[in-house]
């Protein structure tokens, strides 16, 4: 039977708060093939299935030629590379990279040259997991009380209430999802698309 605890042991198992910590990142410069090992590694626990691929060669030279990325210099690649593309890789799932670029622009002023940068990418990095641990600690409490509702309306089902109550929940957490993926994309139009307006 599908219940709260199950629900809770799911996710557990999202490792949704195991960011790769600011300090985590090595501070000198790597050859690519270091670079997809590194987070190739340190996202091995979050892959759907093995057969996933988090980061490889490939996606890293598009990125480049997309300009969400900077070239390496001398064929390496420094702290700030390994920061776009951890925050390109949790970003992907979600935005086009056409909407990455544009949320990235009015950061960074040239994205060949990082020194130029509008605002430090540490600090914004570093942030960014401090609201990322705060948010998904409330999680499992907000999806706990969404699943209750979900069990409550799920009575009025006659047959196969655990079915309905897991079609339900999903259904939900589409939604959800689709909710907000819409608006970070009416905010990336509004605000970033012309950069000037922020």
């Amino acid at each position: 039977m599908f219940d709260k605890i199950e629900l809770e042991e799911i996710i557990k198992e999202l490792s949704l708060t195991d960011n790769i910590k600011l300090d985590d990142i090595p501070n000198l410069e790597l050859y690519i093939d270091q670079v997809t090992s590194f987070i190739n590694e340190k996202f091995d626990n979050i892959k759907r299935d093995d057969n996933d691929k988090t980061l490889t060669k490939t996606m890293i030279n598009n990125y480049t030629k997309a300009k969400v990325l900077m070239p390496p210099k001398n064929k390496k690649y420094s702290k700030d590379h390994i920061i776009l593309l951890i925050l390109v890789y949790k970003l992907k799932n979600i935005l086009s990279i056409n909407d990455i670029r544009s949320l990235f622009e009015p950061i960074l002023n040239d994205i060949s040259i990082i020194e130029d940068n509008v605002i430090s990418l540490e600090d914004i990095y570093s942030t960014y997991t401090e609201i990322i641990d705060t948010e998904f600690s409330s999680f499992g409490a907000e999806l706990n009380r969404k699943f209750e509702l979900i069990k409550e309306k799920a009575d009025k089902i006659e047959n196969d209430k655990e079915i309905a109550e897991l079609f339900l929940t999903i259904v939900m957490l589409v939604a959800q999802a689709n909710a907000h993926k819409r608006l970070a994309e009416k905010l990336i139009d509004k605000y970033f698309s012309n950069p000037t307006k922020c």
